[in-house]
């Protein structure tokens, strides 16, 4: 699902899945500081995503920027939701737009709950 339809920049990675039924428990973004007026930032630039089956899943992204700490890890569970932090487009003004994200955990009876499609309380 594509949230944005008239999003012109960027291509899309092929999708990549946690082997053996695994699910994503913790992250790492790799983030390019802000390099001042005269810079072109970027931002959030790359993802890695640890699975519960032990294998590191890493995007296509760029190499600009520095991975920060691995999350909390997801013990009971998986990633189930995402927020992410945009800046709105800046017109004249550098812009960088993803430049922070969020995910959240549900245990495993939760997640499966949220994958088949039925109405969670």
């Amino acid at each position: 699902m594509s949230l944005c339809p008239r999003c012109s920049f960027g291509d899309w990675s092929q999708p990549q899945y946690c082997p053996d039924g695994g699910v994503l428990t913790s992250f790492q973004l790799r983030v390019e500081a802000y390099g001042g007026h005269n810079f072109d930032d970027t931002s959030a630039n790359n993802v890695k995503f640890r699975c519960s089956t032990n294998p590191t899943l890493e995007g296509s992204g760029t190499p600009w920027g520095e991975y920060g700490a691995w999350s909390q890890v997801c013990s009971n569970g998986g990633i189930c939701g995402i927020q992410t932090k945009m800046e709105q487009r800046q017109y004249r003004r550098d812009d960088t737009t993803l430049n922070d994200v969020r995910f959240y955990c549900c245990t495993r009876q939760q997640h499966q709950v949220k994958t088949s499609g039925q109405e969670t309380t």
